[in-house]
């Protein structure tokens, strides 16, 4: 009976994982070009997967956003420059991107992203990372 009421203790105490921050440094944005926008995605690399953003005036060099509070588990980060100020990522017909993109980890530009090829574990304290923007496509 002790050892369950201990156990018992200690899940009470220990709680819900904690939340740590997440650094992203985008790299390759075009300066005074259109604003950056970054998002935080969980389970996919979907709009309904990528709910946390932020966004800011383009500036050349490496630009920093900080997430707080973020919970610890399997996150992704998706990436793009808004070139012509629609609040979305231009793509042609056939769906390719027109503004430069990035995403996190080891994604491709070859094919559609995924997210295991993106994602990272966030645990405390917090991770910080870089997403390279690039174009898909030649400037029109």
């Amino acid at each position: 009976m002790r050892a369950a009421v201990v156990l018992i203790a200690g899940l009470v105490l220990a709680g819900p994982a904690s939340a740590a921050s997440v650094e992203v440094i985008v790299e390759g944005a075009e300066p005074g070009a259109g604003a950056v926008y970054v998002t935080l995605c969980q389970g996919s690399l979907t709009e309904a997967g990528c709910r946390q953003g932020q966004d800011a005036p383009a500036q050349g060099g490496a630009q920093r956003f900080l997430f707080r509070d973020v919970p610890a588990g399997t996150w992704a980060v998706a990436a793009f420059q808004d070139l012509d100020g629609d609040g979305r990522l231009g793509r042609t017909q056939l769906g390719l991107p027109l503004e430069p993109y990035g995403f996190s980890g080891a994604v491709g530009r070859r094919a559609r992203p995924d997210f295991s090829q993106a994602a990272f574990t966030l645990a405390e304290p917090g991770s910080a990372l870089r997403v390279r923007l690039a174009r898909a496509l030649p400037r029109r």
